[in-house]
């Protein structure tokens, strides 16, 4: 297995950077970043079994700490952006308000990501520092020797696992429909850990369900903050263009993920009757995609 090495080290830099300069107004970029990298290193040690260590225990305790508290800086970002799309005549105040509400509740997001920091550092960069080494000469270690490491063959079995459990729930609605995001994307992360080519379309189809998935449930968090505060009654043009924005939203995703599980899941659906799950096969894209993490 070829690992990609080269994510490691960039998804360390940029925690590092970010822990470093502690910023007190920090930038969407920035925070996206941030998300991104520590969810890296994260599936990284997990794949890899090594989160039974104490010391790799209190990294992940802390960088997780961190992503949770960085998410909330993001979320108030993504529903920003979102309110900001709206065109609408009349009812303009609604807009404002909601405006203010997420500019003040990503300002309090970001003070309870700087005092979270505050008190891991300089610990965790040093947790940080020493096991992102540890795990790179581990990675270098199973590519230079194959046969004799174990990393391979725990990162092949995981990616089949994480493959198979996509053919369940049976059915997708709208209340499991989020939750099976998290299943395509903990896959797509254990995938990346590769940086062989051969399930590019894999990764790729995974990619547009969890954003498919994922911009959905954001109007959906936005209906939910706007309705606790607006008090305009129903006639009012935001709560209208916010719910039918979701309910198209809803319904690309539901159609893409779908389409992703009967172009990608060979799977018998539960017989009538029964409460068993949908069993799922692998097919020949899913293989190649699982498959590429071996070769080297």
């Amino acid at each position: 297995m070829s690992f990609d090495i080269e994510r490691i080290r960039k998804s360390t830099r940029r925690i590092t950077k970010f822990l470093r300069k502690n910023s007190k107004t920090p930038s969407p970029n920035a925070i996206h970043n941030l998300r991104i990298s520590t969810r890296t290193l994260e599936t990284t040690f997990i794949t890899l079994g090594l989160n039974s260590k104490r010391k790799v225990k209190r990294l992940l305790r802390g960088l997780g700490d961190v992503r949770k508290r960085a998410g909330k800086v993001r979320d108030m970002d993504v529903l920003t952006a979102d309110t900001l799309t709206v065109r609408q005549d009349g009812d303009e105040d609604c807009q404002v308000q909601l405006l203010e509400y997420l500019g003040a509740e990503r300002n309090k997001c970001a003070r309870k990501l700087r005092l979270v920091i505050e008190a891991a550092s300089p610990q965790l960069r040093r947790d940080l520092k020493r096991n992102s080494k540890r795990v790179k000469k581990l990675l270098k270690r199973a590519e230079s020797n194959p046969a004799g490491s174990h990393e391979i063959p725990v990162t092949m079995a995981r990616a089949i696992q994480l493959s198979s459990e996509l053919g369940s729930p049976a059915r997708l609605s709208r209340n499991n429909l989020h939750p099976y995001r998290l299943k395509v994307k903990e896959l797509r992360n254990v995938l990346q850990l590769s940086d062989q080519a051969g399930g590019q379309e894999f990764l790729e189809k995974l990619g547009e369900v969890k954003d498919a998935i994922g911009e959905w449930h954001d109007w959906e968090e936005l209906i939910a903050i706007a309705a606790q505060l607006l008090d305009h009654g129903p006639s009012c043009n935001l709560m209208k263009h916010l719910r039918e924005t979701s309910n198209s939203k809803y319904e690309r995703a539901f159609l893409l993920t779908s389409h992703f599980r009967d172009s990608y899941l060979k799977s018998e659906r539960p017989k009538r009757g029964t409460h068993h799950t949908r069993t799922a096969t692998l097919s020949a894209p899913v293989l190649r995609a699982t498959s590429a993490i071996a070769q080297h």
